[in-house]
């Protein structure tokens, strides 16, 4: 008999589980212990199953989509962890609705093939749709919440499905509501409103951000983006905005890359165990040797004294550490 059936999950729930299962494939850092209990939601019947069960044994749940800006701890997480792999791409006119697992690079093909516009900023972003509506995704000046006509959420309390138009989804720079009242809604889809454009420059847009994010970023080693959000230049001091003036750029509002600060802090290529701070790119922690998760934790505090000391801003972590 397996735990799942010992703890008296039902059977609808047992077939759906899968135990023990290290997470550390399905995370783009490579980096994480153990799932008690697993489940690969498609669809929103699963979810709501499991998660009743789950409601019942008092078990804590973790969801996540793509995985791609995680940082999970290296001990058995001791409930329940849901991967949310809500399929499908409907088009009606210019509005586009998307199931929260849809990659954003599968999003991009079809908007490129369908000659729609608005979303050529996330060229070579990774993750799901699910993810970038939470964590508000942004980059090149562009942000998800752009387009975002309506979210579709599931209300983990009630087991209710809610719709929140885009000004109830309370967006702000790198968050939304979802992303705030973390652990009260899972986004199941999202309807975007794109517009009509010429598929050779979209395709030709797409392609040019990819490329930028190859020759910037340390992509040949596992990452999960930028570690930090970047500085509002608002709080930079005066000295400061004088000495990195040629350096500001829009995100969407003016701010100051926060790479500049960790390299000026003489960071660059420092490691702890197996893990480092990428010689490429500042503002990323690179998995180089079977990091654990404690290596890329002491390189962030390390990141956040050291900016802290010399510049007397507070960096904010822009992933998700579990």
């Amino acid at each position: 008999m397996t735990v799942a059936a010992q703890k008296g999950f039902n059977i609808k729930v047992m077939a759906l589980l899968q135990e023990r299962i290290s997470l550390k494939p399905m995370l783009r850092y490579h980096i994480g212990g153990l799932a008690r209990y697993f489940c690969d939601a498609k669809n929103i019947k699963d979810l709501k199953v499991v998660l009743k069960d789950a409601k019942k044994k008092k078990i804590p749940v973790f969801v996540f989509g793509g995985g791609t800006n995680i940082l999970m701890n290296d001990h058995e997480f001791p409930g329940l962890v849901l991967r949310v792999s809500i399929p499908g791409i409907v088009r009606k006119g210019n509005r586009i609705t998307v199931g929260a697992g849809v990659l954003m690079s599968d999003l991009l093909k079809f908007t490129a093939k369908e000659g729609l516009s608005g979303f050529e900023w996330a060229g070579g972003l990774p993750g799901t749709t699910g993810g970038a509506v939470r964590g508000n995704a942004g980059c090149f000046g562009g942000e998800t919440k752009d387009r975002v006509y309506s979210v579709k959420v599931l209300e983990i309390s009630t087991l209710r499905v809610k719709t929140f138009a885009k000004k109830q989804c309370g967006f702000t720079y790198r968050s939304s509501i979802f992303k705030k009242k973390d652990g009260k809604y899972i986004i199941l889809s999202a309807t975007f409103v794109c517009e009509k454009g010429e598929k050779k420059k979209i395709n030709a847009s797409i392609a040019e951000k990819i490329k930028h994010r190859e020759a910037r970023h340390p992509l040949d080693y596992p990452n999960i983006g930028s570690i930090f959000k970047n500085v509002p230049w608002s709080d930079l001091s005066k000295k400061y905005q004088e000495e990195f003036a040629h350096l500001k750029k829009t995100d969407p509002f003016s701010v100051l890359p926060t790479p500049v600060l960790i390299e000026q802090a003489g960071l660059k290529g420092v490691s702890c165990g197996g893990a480092m701070i990428s010689p490429k790119h500042g503002n990323f922690i690179v998995n180089v040797c079977d990091a654990k998760a404690s290596d890329v934790h002491a390189l962030i505090a390390l990141a956040k004294g050291e900016v802290k000391r010399k510049y007397k801003i507070d960096l904010e972590p822009e992933v998700i550490l579990v």
